[in-house]
């Protein structure tokens, strides 16, 4: 496993991503979390936000060959993964004409 920072400045073959909670597609918009404690807080400092979305960008520009991005159904009994924190994900990358190989 590794995080955009181990592969900062790398071309992979072959990438698999998973897509969490900490950035969320709701209402045609990004939401920004980080996770404290035992719940999400969300990001309100646009530095932050920006940091966020290029530690995403660096996940999503490494492959060569192919990806595969994988998100959570969630699960509604915890409330730190609920279902409707990983809809809006899948569903727009399916928008983006992403793949479901479910």
């Amino acid at each position: 496993m590794a995080t955009e920072f181990d592969i900062q400045g790398l071309e992979l073959d072959w990438v698999a991503m998973c897509w969490d909670a900490d950035l969320r597609r709701r209402s045609n918009r990004w939401d920004y979390f980080d996770f404290r404690g035992t719940r999400w807080s969300s990001i309100h400092n646009e530095k932050r936000k920006v940091y966020l979305e290029n530690a995403y960008r660096v996940l999503l520009t490494r492959a060569r060959q192919g990806m595969v991005i994988f998100v959570p159904t969630g699960s509604d009994e915890d409330s730190t993964r609920q279902c409707e924190f990983y809809q809006g994900i899948y569903e727009f990358l399916l928008s983006c004409g992403i793949s479901d190989l479910d």
